[in-house]
């Protein structure tokens, strides 16, 4: 069975990293469909091409000759080409671009050329077949992702041709137009072209070695995470952990298909293996990860007798929905309620959502309170050992931290708290110890 391997734009960002990128692959001939991104900073100063082709776009609409708002992107790819001695030229490409610049085309082609052209250049470069992913990938009228589509067809492409490069990000409409997915895209792309192929596994290689337990800017070199499962993966993504798109995880879920996240640039790293379902016992802490966001507001309602009064929760949960506003968490008592929600969604609308909840559910007391921030522990181990969320407080607790706010699944895979936003990072830093370096 083959391997599906994804490469980001860090990982292709000049013919040095492509080398780099190229031994990886031929490393291991189970990687037959490649997945790459468009080139991405090559230092701290630079700019992605995808950035410079929404820019090239830009100028082009305000007026500006394609030629010489395209040169920056021109030169990067033909800087990497001429590195790598292939005898490839993109010149057609360049031509076929400008022309459907200047007759409209919209930003989302604009920023497909980027993963376009280096998967041109990486298939010239590996001697791989060149799939593009317009003709494999499609979206339904409405802009969404049709995936019962793009697997057939995608999947009857494959299994034509044994190895091939699709490049990532985006896909067509029912009209031919391009449509991109979201910044991060090709990760998603990586995981259609998995499933589509029937791989046995999913590599995304990028300039980290896998997940980490905690964010590197507030815990000092934090521990790895060796294995993950899907659900575990949600949760922390979910609550800020980044690495990985979150839309990427399901086609593979769905196809029982793992993956590996790796470092392009340290191949040895076993990097994080994320799987369907782990027994507990491969978890080298009993924590899997933590991770937190700020920016929450908490809309506290108090009512006496509240737990008997039939439809309170649907009538309040109705106007939020009117207001356009997502709760996510609702922790509750017998007679009080409160609906955490990101305190952007509050913006302009504060006095009317509240006169609206008073006179829909008519509260004994109201407030919004604002400044929260949301850490979720996460662990598939938890639900096996007693006294978790014990630690987890107890760490609050001798830091003098307050906790606002106490949420449990019933999977008892998580334990969400909510703190003052000063009081964030030492947080994550006294659980990260309570529960890491105690174990070491």
């Amino acid at each position: 069975m083959s391997k599906v391997v994804k490469f980001g734009g860090s990982s292709l960002a000049d013919a040095n990293q492509f080398k780099k990128v190229a031994e990886i692959i031929r490393a291991d001939e189970e990687r037959c469909y490649i997945v790459p991104s468009a080139p991405g900073k090559r230092f701290k100063d630079d700019t992605k091409v995808t950035d410079l082709l929404y820019q090239c776009h830009e100028r082009v609409s305000a007026g500006e000759d394609f030629a010489k708002a395209f040169k920056p992107v021109r030169e990067r790819y033909d800087e990497i080409i001429k590195e790598l001695g292939l005898k490839l030229s993109l010149e057609d490409e360049y031509v076929k671009i400008g022309a459907a610049f200047r007759d409209g085309a919209n930003s989302d082609y604009a920023a497909s050329r980027g993963e376009y052209l280096n998967g041109i250049v990486l298939a010239n470069y590996l001697g791989y077949e060149f799939v593009d992913a317009a003709k494999g990938i499609f979206f339904d009228s409405k802009g969404e992702f049709d995936g019962d589509i793009t697997n057939a067809c995608l999947g009857a492409i494959l299994e034509k041709k044994p190895r091939a490069v699709i490049p990532g990000f985006y896909g067509a409409m029912p009209d031919g137009s391009i449509k991109t997915f979201s910044r991060g895209g090709s990760d998603f792309t990586g995981s259609v072209v998995a499933k589509a192929a029937g791989a046995k596994l999913y590599e995304n290689w990028t300039d980290v070695s896998g997940f980490l337990v905690a964010d590197p800017r507030i815990v000092d070199k934090p521990a790895g995470i060796e294995v993950i499962t899907y659900s575990e993966l949600r949760e922390l993504s979910y609550m800020g952990a980044g690495v990985l798109h979150e839309d990427a995880i399901f086609p593979v879920r769905s196809a029982n298909i793992p993956i590996n996240i790796k470092n392009t640039n340290a191949p040895s790293d076993p990097g994080t293996l994320i799987v369907p379902s782990a027994d507990d016992m491969s978890a080298k802490y009993l924590i899997t990860g933590i991770a937190g966001k700020k920016e929450f507001s908490a809309i506290s309602i108090e009512k006496d007798r509240m737990n008997s009064e039939n439809g309170f929760m649907r009538r309040l949960l109705q106007v939020l929905e009117n207001h356009g506003i997502f709760p996510e968490h609702m922790p509750t008592g017998i007679d009080t309620v409160s609906v955490v929600v990101n305190s952007h969604d509050l913006d302009g609308q504060r006095e009317k959502l509240t006169q609206r909840i008073r006179d829909v559910v008519r509260p004994d007391h109201f407030e919004i309170i604002d400044g929260l921030a949301l850490i979720a522990v996460v662990g598939r181990g938890m639900k096996s050992k007693k006294g978790t969320a014990t630690r987890v407080f107890a760490a609050l607790s001798h830091a003098d931290i307050n906790i606002r706010m106490i949420d449990q699944g019933s999977s008892e895979l998580n334990i969400i708290v909510g703190i003052d936003e000063k009081d964030f990072e030492n947080a994550i830093r006294v659980i990260y110890d309570m529960f890491i370096l105690s174990e070491e």
